[in-house]
Parts: C-alpha cells; structure tokens; sequence
C-alpha cells in the first residue's frame, strides 16, 4: 500500500469524537496525530486519544480494567490489557465524568483502536463497556506548508 501522499488528511475528520453507549456508561474518543512527536521518516507515528467516560445510568459503577485491541497499517496487531486507566480505577457515580489522555506509537501512519472497559457495580456484578473503533491517520504537511511559519 505504501505512504499516503504528503499533505492528504485521507478523508478523516482529524477533530471527530467517536462515542458509544453500554450498560448506561458513554465512551467518548477524540484522537489526534502528534507530529512534533512522530518520526515518520523512521515509521513512528504518535497518536494520542482523549478518552471521556460518562455514567448515564441509575447506578454507580467502579472502572476495573482495559482492553485495547490496537491495528498498525505497518503491519502489527497489538492487545493491551491492564487495570484501570492510566494509574487510576474511578468510580463514576450516576451523572458523573471521569477523562483521561494517553497516547500510542505505530509504524504505519493510519491505523485503528478499539476495545473495552470493565466496569463492576455496586452488588458485585460486571459488564463489558464497549470503546468505539476509532480511526488513526497521519496528517503529513505538504512542502508549502512546512516551510511557513
């Protein structure tokens, strides 16, 4: 498939938040490309995501863990697992927000994400929140525009 044309936002909406709602628990996703931190000349993409995650429901509910499944244009497939988000397990009382920021590194410069987030109530039972798959892409600056200032 190759490299994407320099300068080509490869029709995606790089300001597009994805959302969606389990259980009562909205997921929202904006991602970005981070240029000043990418390499693409040495096959480093850096994207960094802000993640929203709002209680719609009735009743309270505990983050436990995370499960990303991570899709490179480069080639690799990742599955990241862990507990909590970024250091954290919150509990989302009935109308409350809990957001956080991190990032991911691929070799390709589009790709996707998507996942879950494992969330226990009050009695004891879990669920699955599902993160929407969101896309990934490099935005490249064509020469006219990396040499304005």
């Amino acid at each position: 498939m190759g490299r994407p044309p320099k300068g080509s936002l490869q029709g995606i909406d790089h300001h597009m938040t994805y959302q969606e709602r389990t259980e009562g628990i909205l997921v929202r996703v904006r991602p970005a490309f981070s240029l000043a931190d990418s390499s693409p000349q040495e096959g480093r993409f850096v994207f960094t995501y802000h993640v929203e995650m709002e209680n719609q429901g009735a009743e309270a509910a505990k983050l436990l863990f995370r499960h990303w499944r991570i899709h490179d244009s480069g080639g690799e497939e990742q599955e990241v697992h862990g507990e909590g988000v970024v250091g954290q397990q919150p509990l989302l009382a009935p109308g409350k927000t809990h957001e956080y920021k991190s990032y991911c590194v691929l070799k390709g410069p589009t790709g996707h994400m998507e996942g879950h987030y494992t969330f226990e109530r009050s009695d004891g039972s879990r669920f699955r929140a599902r993160i929407p798959r969101f896309s990934l892409a490099a935005y490249l600056p064509g020469p006219e525009e990396a040499t304005m200032n």
